[in-house]
C-alpha cells in the first residue's frame, strides 16, 4: 500500500466503454500518475485480457515512441493502477478469469469522499453541479441469488441507470481536487485505501467465505427439529407456539404477528407495552419463558434458516454482497445474506477446507484508541499500551472497575450523558481532557449543524433540509413549547452523531489500511503446498474471506497459518503509523488459529 512506486510511478489505465458491438472490447487510456496522456488517444483491447498485456510504449503526439523501460506483462508491474468508474463493473470479469489486480483507483467512491470533505470544500470537484457522476449507486460484488447475472461485460444496462462519461476526465478533476485541497496527503491515503477496500470486497466474494452446509443443516435440525415441509414451522418452534397459546389462552394466536401478540397479551393482563425482551422480562407470567425462547429460535431461522442456507450458500461457499463505504462514517454495509450479523450460533458451520485454517483476527477496542490517536491524549493512549484499555483506565484511578471505564468511554464516544455513563463522563474527562474535549467539540459542531470531519478527510453529511426550518421556527417570537423543545432534541440528535462520526469514521479507515496493507503481504506469501477449494486466483494464496468492522478472517494453508497470523499484526501496526505517524497509540490484535470460527472466540 505504500509503496512509493505505486505513488511515484503509477500507470493509468481507464477502461472505457466502446460503442463496438464485440462483446468484452474496451478502450483503455494509458495516462501518466498525474493525469497526462502517454498516447495520443486510447487503444482498443479486450477486458479483462488487458490486465495481463504488456503496455504499450508512450509515444509522443506525432506518434514517435518515448524513451521508456522494457515492456512488462500489467499483472507483473506494481506501478499500474487500474482506474475505473466503479470496481464492481470490472474487477469481477478479471477474478473470474483468474486474475489479480494490485492497484487500482475506484473514481465513484473517491468522488464521494471529495464531494463532501471540507479538505476540498474550495475544488471544482466540491463547488461544480451535479452531474452523472454524483447519480452513480453501487452495483452487486457478486450475483444477486436468483438473479441470473448476464454473461457479456456490457449487459449492464439493468445495473447503472446512468454511463457517467469520461472516466479520464473524471480522474484529472479529482487528481486536482487532492492536489489543491488542504489536506492532500490525507486524501490520497484515503482514496488508496477505500479502492483498496474495494478489491478486497469484490475478492472476498469471489472466493467465498467456507461453508458446511451439512453442518450448518444439521445444527438447524437439532436446535429446531427437523426440516419442516413448505410453510409449516419445524416442531420445535411450534410446541413452543402451543406454549404461548395456551399461557394466553388464545388457541388461534399467531406469534408471528405482532399485532396479535400484543392484542393477546393485554387480553391476558400481561402488562407489556411491546413484545421487545427487556419488556418481557420485566413483568411475571407464564408465557415469557416460552414466548422469549420462541422469539429466539425464530429469529434464527428467519436470518439463517434453510431457506438462508439455500438461498446464500452455493458449491461450499458463502458470497455475501459488501456494500464498500455503506453508511456515511464509511463503515461498510452487506446487502442481503446478513454479512455483519452472522450469530454464533452458526459460526461452527464456517470450516476451512481440508490442510488449510481460518485465521480469524480482531482488534481490540479499536474506537476508543482510534480517539487516543485523534485527540493526542498520551495518558490514554499508555493506559492502552499492550493490554486491555478498559483495566488501563482503572489502572489510572480515572473510575474503579473496568465496567465503568468501558460503559463511561462508551458514553462519551456515542453521547451517553445519563445514568451510570453520565456519572462517569466527569471522571473521565479529568483524568484523558484532550480525548474527551475532542468529542464534545465535535458533538457542539453537530448541534450547530456544522459538518466534522474524520483524520483522513471523510466528512459527515449536512443536517437534512427539515434542519434549518425546525431550528427557526424555536425562535421564532411565537414559537411553542413544543417547537422548542424539538428543536432541542434535534440539535442533541444531531450532536450525538457527529460526536461519533469522527471516531467511527477514523476507525473504518483504520480498517482499510489494515486490509489493504493486509492484502498486499498475503499476495506476496509463498504459495500452498496443499490446493484449497477456492476458485482462481486464491487455490493456492491465502487470502481475506471475511471482514467485519475490527475483524478479519483470512483462509490460509496450515502451513503458512502462522506466518499469517505475523502478517496480520503487522499490517494492524502499519494501519496505525499511517493514520497517526509515531504518536504512541497501538492497536493490539487478538488472533486465532482455527479449523472452524465457532472455535475462534
Amino acid at each position: 500500500m505504500s509503496d512509493p512506486r505505486g505513488r511515484l510511478c503509477v500507470v493509468y489505465s481507464v477502461p472505457l466503454r466502446t460503442s463496438s458491438a464485440e462483446p468484452g472490447v474496451v478502450d483503455v487510456e494509458d495516462l501518466d500518475p498525474h493525469g497526462g496522456r502517454l498516447h495520443p488517444a486510447p487503444r482498443r483491447t479486450t477486458w479483462p485480457g488487458a490486465v495481463i498485456e504488456p503496455p504499450v510504449s508512450p509515444t509522443v503526439a506525432d506518434g514517435s515512441p518515448v524513451a521508456t523501460t522494457p515492456a512488462v506483462p500489467r499483472a507483473a508491474t506494481p506501478a499500474t493502477r487500474w482506474v475505473w468508474d466503479d470496481t464492481n463493473l470490472w474487477y469481477p470479469d478479471a477474478l473470474a478469469a483468474g486474475l489479480r489486480v494490485e492497484r487500482a483507483h475506484d473514481l465513484r467512491l473517491s468522488r464521494a469522499i471529495l464531494r463532501r470533505s471540507t479538505l476540498t470544500a474550495a475544488t471544482t470537484v466540491a463547488q461544480a453541479p451535479r452531474d452523472a457522476w454524483d447519480d452513480m449507486h453501487p452495483v452487486p460484488t457478486a450475483p444477486v441469488p436468483g438473479v441470473e447475472r448476464p454473461d457479456a461485460l456490457f449487459d449492464l444496462g439493468d445495473r447503472r441507470a446512468v454511463a457517467p462519461p469520461d472516466p479520464a476526465g473524471e480522474l484529472r478533476r479529482q487528481l486536482e481536487a487532492v492536489a489543491t485541497s488542504s489536506g492532500p496527503g490525507r486524501l490520497r491515503l484515503l482514496l488508496a485505501a477505500e479502492s483498496a477496500g474495494a478489491l478486497v470486497a469484490a475478492e472476498m466474494s469471489h472466493a467465498g467465505l467456507p461453508w458446511r452446509e451439512d453442518l450448518h443443516d444439521a445444527m438447524l435440525s437439532g436446535v429446531l427439529g427437523p426440516r419442516p415441509p413448505l410453510g409449516l414451522r419445524p416442531a420445535r418452534l411450534e410446541a413452543l407456539a402451543e406454549r404461548v397459546r395456551s399461557a394466553l389462552d388464545a388457541p388461534a394466536l399467531n406469534p408471528d404477528s405482532a399485532p396479535e401478540l400484543l392484542k393477546a397479551l393485554e387480553y391476558a393482563g400481561v402488562g407489556v407495552r411491546s413484545t421487545r425482551k427487556w419488556d418481557l422480562e420485566r413483568v411475571d407470567h407464564p408465557v415469557v419463558a416460552p414466548l422469549l425462547e420462541y422469539k429466539k429460535l425464530s429469529r434464527l431461522l428467519t436470518a439463517n434458516g434453510w431457506n438462508w442456507l439455500d438461498t446464500w450458500v452455493r458449491g461450499g461457499r458463502f458470497r455475501p454482497e459488501y456494500v464498500v463505504g455503506g453508511v456515511v462514517t464509511g463503515r461498510w454495509a452487506a446487502n442481503g445474506g446478513g454479512a455483519l450479523q452472522l450469530p454464533h450460533q452458526v459460526r461452527s458451520a464456517v470450516v476451512a477446507d481440508p490442510g488449510w485454517k481460518l485465521v480469524v483476527a480482531d482488534a481490540a477496542q479499536l474506537e476508543p484508541r482510534v480517539l487516543a490517536g485523534l485527540s493526542g491524549d498520551l495518558v490514554m493512549a499508555e493506559a492502552g499500551r499492550g493490554g486491555d484499555l478498559y483495566q488501563g483506565i482503572v489502572d489510572t484511578g480515572a473510575v474503579e472497575t473496568r465496567a465503568q471505564a468501558k460503559v463511561g468511554m462508551l458514553g462519551a464516544m456515542y453521547g451517553g450523558t445519563t445514568g451510570e455513563s453520565g456519572r462517569m463522563l466527569p471522571r473521565l474527562a479529568k483524568a484523558f481532557p484532550r480525548a474527551l474535549d475532542l468529542v464534545e467539540q465535535a458533538a457542539r459542531a453537530g448541534e450547530r449543524g456544522e459538518i466534522v470531519t474524520t483524520r483522513l478527510g471523510r466528512s459527515s453529511p449536512a443536517p437534512g433540509s427539515g434542519w434549518d426550518e425546525t431550528q427557526g421556527s424555536a425562535y421564532d417570537e411565537s414559537a411553542s413549547s413544543d417547537a422548542q423543545s424539538r428543536a432541542r432534541s434535534q440539535t442533541r440528535a444531531w450532536g450525538r452523531f457527529t460526536r461519533n462520526f469522527v471516531v467511527q469514521g477514523t476507525a473504518a479507515e483504520w480498517a482499510l489500511c489494515w486490509m489493504a496493507s493486509l492484502r498486499g503481504r498475503l499476495a506476496a506469501m509463498p504459495r500452498a503446498a496443499t490446493p484449497g477449494l477456492a476458485p482462481a486466483p486464491f487455490t493456492e494464496q491465502p487470502h481475506m474471506v471475511f471482514f467485519l468492522h475490527d475483524e478479519i478472517i483470512v483462509h490460509a494453508p496450515a502451513e503458512l497459518a502462522e506466518q499469517v497470523a505475523d502478517e496480520i499484526r503487522a499490517a494492524g501496526a502499519e494501519a496505525g503509523r499511517l493514520l497517526f505517524g509515531d504518536f504512541p497509540v497501538d492497536f493490539p490484535l487478538t488472533v486465532a488459529i482455527v479449523d472452524d470460527y465457532g472455535h475462534a472466540k
